[in-house]
């Protein structure tokens, strides 16, 4: 479990969308590619809220910080993705198929606030996070991974407001 309760994966989210992919067509599709996002472990941000729930409040009351780790573009995540999940679940190479994409927007952002405030440094890598997905694909937990809505934010909502 995670931050105590029942996990529900996102499988929408740059890593976990690229490694359901992998696994699933032994294909990562790809959109630019260059465009840069900030990641944080499910674990890591349970722990910061666990650990800001419990710091001296006026070490941060009024402040805003940013809580994140590994600042990569999306073709690096895809190919630490295609290097774990090759070794994972051995077979056909994995392929990348890039597409052009008008769709730009980049996030890189620096933490360095919250580990000089309150001494919180993320432990979890992208690489945890893809085993422990290969992990969970393994033991059946993310069944009907590709097509079931429960995965995907979006495609909910837009069964959910059709209804």
């Amino acid at each position: 479990t995670i931050c105590g309760y029942a996990p529900r994966q996102r499988l929408d989210l740059s890593v976990n969308i690229l490694t359901n992919l992998a696994i699933n067509n032994r294909k990562i599709t790809i959109f630019g590619g260059n465009q840069m996002r900030p990641n944080l472990h499910i674990q890591d941000y349970c722990d910061v809220i666990k650990l800001l729930m419990n710091v001296d409040k006026k070490k941060v009351n009024g402040q805003v910080f940013n809580v994140g780790y590994q600042n990569l573009t999306i073709l690096e995540i895809a190919e630490k993705v295609r290097e774990i999940v090759q070794i994972e679940f051995p077979g056909e190479e994995i392929a990348f198929e890039v597409s052009k994409s008008d769709d730009n927007r980049s996030y890189h952002i620096n933490s360095d606030k919250i580990k000089n405030t309150i001494g919180f440094t993320p432990r979890y890598s992208i690489e945890h996070a893809i085993t422990e997905l290969c992990e969970a694909f393994k033991i059946g937990k993310l069944p009907n991974s590709l097509s079931d809505d429960r995965y995907f934010n979006v495609k909910r909502l837009k069964r959910i407001r059709a209804s």
